[in-house]
C-alpha cells in the first residue's frame, strides 16, 4: 500500500531532479539550429538534449510570413551524471595511458600552506628515478613560532604514500585574521576576462584557498569558464600583487565562409617544367596545359560552417556569425553533379579560371610551338597561328591546325592533321593521324593515316601510309622518291622524276597495315629458318663427338642441352608466325578494293608499282595513264579522275 510517506519522498526526488535540470529558451529557424545552440550553452552534446515546443515556427510561403521556432531546450539530470562519469573515466584513462608511455624522471615536491586555523600539507610523490621530499626539511618548515601542534606521524605517512593532489591538515597554529591574505576580483568590461589579485598574508595569517577563490567568484556572479586548474596553481604558487587571470569567458566562433577547392592549378605563374630524377629543368615540358577529360572533377564547393556561440563569465550567450555562402563559379562546358556542390567537365579539353569562372576549353590556339610553348599535350583541338619548329611535338585529341609549316617533328592527332604550308620532316619527322591528312607538301617525313592523304603540291622521299587514298591535287601535284601505300588509289600529276633519281615505289589495293605485318614476319621467320639450319649443325657435331667418345665434357653437355631447347624454342615460334603469316595472305587475297595509281601527267622511268601485290615496273615513261589489276597482272588504261570525293576541312583551302 503507498503510504503518504511514500508519496512525499517521490516528490523531493522529482522536485530535485528539476531543481538539477538546466535549460535554455531557445529561437531558431529550425528544431536542429536550435539544438545546436543549445547544445553550446548548455556545453553538452545535442544527442543529450531534450525539448519543449513553446511556439511552432513556419517557413511561410517565399519567405513571407515567416516564424522562428520557440524551443525550451534542457540536459535530463540523469544524462548529466552519466555524461560527467564519461568525461572522468576518460580522463583517468588518458592520464594513465600517458603515464604508462612517458616515464619523467621528477622529484617530489611539497607544499604547506595555512588554511584557516589548521596547518596544511600537499606532497607528490616522485616519478622515475626522481628523489623524494626530506622530512627534515619539512618539519623545519612547518615548525613556525605560531605552530600549536604537529602530527608528525601523518606527515610521515604523507611523505610515504602523498597526498592525491589534495591539501590534508597536519596541525594548527595560532590564526590571527587580521593578517589573513586578500584578494580583489577584477572583470573586464566585456565579461570575458577575470583576475584577482592577492596580497601576501602577515605571520599567523592564513593563506589564499580554493574556497576563498570559489566564494570570490561565485560572490561576483561568475559561473562560466572558471579554470580549477589555474586556481590551484595559484594556491601553489601564489603570486601577489599581480593581476593573475582565474577565469576566462568562451568567446563566440565565427563560421567559416564558404570555399572553392579547385582540383587544378588556378595560378598560371604557378605551373612549371617538368624535372628529371637529377633536378635537371625538360624545357620542353614546361607542362602549361591543365587537361582534363569528360565526366572528370574539376572543383568542389566547401559548404559553410554554422558558428558556434560561446558564454561570458556570467553565462549570458554570445552569438556567433554563420559562415557565408558563395556560388560555384561555373563558365563554358561544365556542370554540377548530382551532389550540387561538385563541378564536372562536359567536354575534354584545357581547365582554366576565366573571368574567374571555371572553364572547360576545349581548342587551344598558339601562335606557334617552340621554346616559349614547349611540347603541347591537349585533350581537344589544337590551332597552331605559326610554325612547329624543329624538335617540338604536339599530340592533340582532336584536330590538329598549322597555319605555317611543321619541321622535324611528332605530331599526333585523333582527328584530321591540317598544315596549311607544308611539312619538312628531315627524316625524322612523323605525321600520325586517325583521320586524314591535309598539307600543301610533304618532304622527307613519315606519315600513317587512318583516312586520306591530300596535298597540293608535292610529296618527296617520304613514306606514306593511308587506310583509303593518297590523292595529289594541285597545279605540280608530284610524287618523287619514297614509299607510298594505299588501299584504294594513289593519283597525282607527275610520278616520279626524269633523271632517275630517288627511288619511287608505289603500292595499292592491300591493307598496308597488313602488308607491312606480313612483311616483318616473314623476315623474322627466313632469320630463325637460318639460325635453326646453324643450330642442328651444331647439334649434329656435338652428338656425333658424344657417339665416338661417349661423353662429353660437362661445359660441352651443358651447351647441347641449350641448342636443343633452342631448336624447340624456333620451331615453335616459327610454327606461330606460319600461322600468323597465313591469316594475312588470306586477308590480303580476300580484299574486295581493287587498288589504282593514276598521273594524269607522266610517270617517270624506274618507278616500281604494285597493284594487289604484283610489280609494274616502268621502264619508259607513260602519259594520262591508270594501272590496275586484272586477272592477275598489272595493266594500263586511259587516266581516270580520282574516284574518291576528298571535301576540304572548314577554313582550308587547296588552291
Amino acid at each position: 500500500m503507498v503510504s503518504l510517506e511514500n508519496i512525499r519522498e517521490d516528490m523531493k526526488l522529482f522536485l530535485d531532479r528539476d531543481n538539477k535540470m538546466h535549460n535554455v529558451d531557445v529561437n531558431a529557424d529550425s528544431v536542429d539550429e536550435a539544438l545546436a545552440d543549445a547544445s553550446v550553452q548548455l556545453d553538452t552534446k545535442t544527442a543529450n538534449l531534450e525539448y519543449e515546443v513553446v511556439e511552432k515556427g513556419s517557413d511561410g510561403f517565399l519567405g513571407i510570413g515567416k516564424k522562428p521556432w520557440k524551443l525550451r531546450i534542457y540536459q535530463n539530470p540523469t544524462t548529466l551524471n552519466l555524461s560527467k562519469k564519461s568525461v572522468n573515466d576518460d580522463l583517468f584513462g588518458d592520464e594513465s595511458e600517458i603515464e604508462e608511455q612517458h616515464i619523467i624522471n621528477s622529484d617530489g615536491l611539497y607544499y604547506i600552506r595555512h588554511f584557516g586555523s589548521q596547518i596544511m600539507i600537499k606532497i607528490l610523490l616522485p616519478s622515475g628515478n626522481g628523489k623524494p621530499v626530506d622530512e627534515r626539511e619539512i618539519l623545519q618548515h612547518l615548525k613556525r613560532p605560531d605552530t600549536i601542534t604537529i602530527e608528525e606521524d601523518l606527515v610521515q605517512k604523507y611523505i610515504k604514500q602523498g597526498t592525491e593532489k589534495e591539501y590534508q591538515p597536519v596541525g594548527e597554529y595560532k590564526h590571527v585574521s587580521a593578517g589573513d591574505a586578500v584578494i580583489s576580483i577584477d572583470i573586464s568590461k566585456d565579461e570575458m576576462k577575470a583576475t584577482i589579485t592577492a596580497t601576501a598574508p602577515a605571520m599567523s595569517g592564513a593563506d589564499v584557498s580554493v574556497s576563498m577563490i570559489e566564494r570570490t567568484l561565485k560572490a561576483q556572479g561568475v559561473t562560466t569558464g572558471i579554470e580549477d586548474d589555474k586556481i590551484s596553481e595559484f594556491v601553489d604558487n601564489p603570486v601577489y600583487n599581480v593581476p593573475y587571470e582565474i577565469a576566462a569567458g568562451i568567446p563566440p566562433v565565427d563560421g567559416r565562409d564558404a570555399y572553392i577547392a579547385y582540383d587544378f592549378e588556378t595560378d598560371p605563374t604557378k605551373l612549371h617544367a617538368k624535372e628529371s630524377a637529377n633536378g635537371q629543368v625538360d624545357f620542353k615540358e614546361l607542362n602549361l596545359i591543365q587537361n582534363v577529360i569528360k565526366g572528370g572533377r574539376l572543383a568542389q564547393k566547401i559548404p559553410a560552417e554554422r558558428g558556434k556561440g560561446g558564454k561570458t563569465l556570467f553565462g549570458r550567450y554570445l552569438e556567433a556569425k554563420n559562415g557565408k555562402d558563395i556560388p560555384i563559379p561555373l563558365g563554358q562546358n561544365v556542370r554540377l553533379d548530382s551532389d550540387g556542390v561538385t563541378v564536372i567537365a562536359e567536354e575534354d579539353g584545357q581547365v582554366m579560371l576565366v573571368a574567374g569562372k571555371i572553364t572547360v576549353e576545349p581548342l587551344l590556339q598558339l601562335d606557334g610551338v617552340n621554346i616559349k610553348t614547349g611540347n603541347i599535350k591537349f585533350l581537344g583541338t589544337v590551332m597552331v597561328k605559326g610554325n612547329v619548329e624543329d624538335g617540338f611535338n604536339v599530340d592533340a585529341s582532336g584536330n590538329i591546325e598549322v597555319s605555317g609549316t611543321v619541321g622535324r617533328c611528332i605530331i599526333n592527332a585523333g582527328g584530321d592533321i591540317i598544315v596549311q604550308q607544308g611539312v619538312f620532316g628531315k627524316d625524322e619527322g612523323c605525321l600520325i593521324s586517325k583521320k586524314s591528312l591535309w598539307a600543301k607538301f610533304i618532304q622527307a617525313a613519315k606519315v600513317e593515316v587512318e583516312d586520306s592523304v591530300i596535298v597540293t603540291d608535292s610529296i618527296m622521299n617520304s613514306e606514306i601510309t593511308a587506310m583509303k587514298n593518297i590523292i595529289l591535287n594541285g597545279k605540280k601535284a608530284q610524287i618523287t622518291g619514297g614509299h607510298l601505300f594505299a588501299t584504294e588509289e594513289i593519283a597525282a600529276k607527275n610520278i616520279g622524276s626524269p633523271g632517275g633519281g630517288a627511288e619511287t615505289i608505289l603500292e595499292v589495293g592491300f591493307d598496308p597495315r597488313a602488308k607491312q605485318r606480313l612483311d616483318e614476319l616473314q623476315d623474322k621467320q627466313g632469320n630463325l629458318v637460318k639460325e635453326l639450319e646453324n643450330v642442328d649443325l651444331d647439334i649434329s657435331t656435338l652428338e656425333n663427338q658424344k657417339k665416338i667418345r661417349r661423353i662429353l665434357p660437362k661445359d660441352k653437355e651443358e651447351n647441347l642441352n641449350k641448342l636443343k631447347e633452342r631448336r624447340d624454342q624456333i620451331s615453335t615460334e616459327s610454327g606461330e608466325m606460319s600461322t600468323e603469316i597465313e591469316k594475312l595472305q588470306k586477308h590480303l587475297r580476300e580484299l574486295k578494293v581493287v587498288g589504282k595509281v593514276k598521273a594524269s601527267g607522266t610517270v617517270y622511268a624506274g618507278v616500281k608499282i604494285y597493284v594487289r601485290d604484283v610489280l609494274d615496273e616502268v621502264h619508259n615513261e607513260v602519259t594520262s595513264v591508270t594501272f590496275y589489276y586484272e586477272n592477275s597482272f598489272v595493266k594500263r588504261g586511259k587516266y581516270e579522275p580520282p574516284a574518291a570525293e576528298i571535301k576540304a576541312p572548314d577554313g582550308y583551302s587547296t588552291n
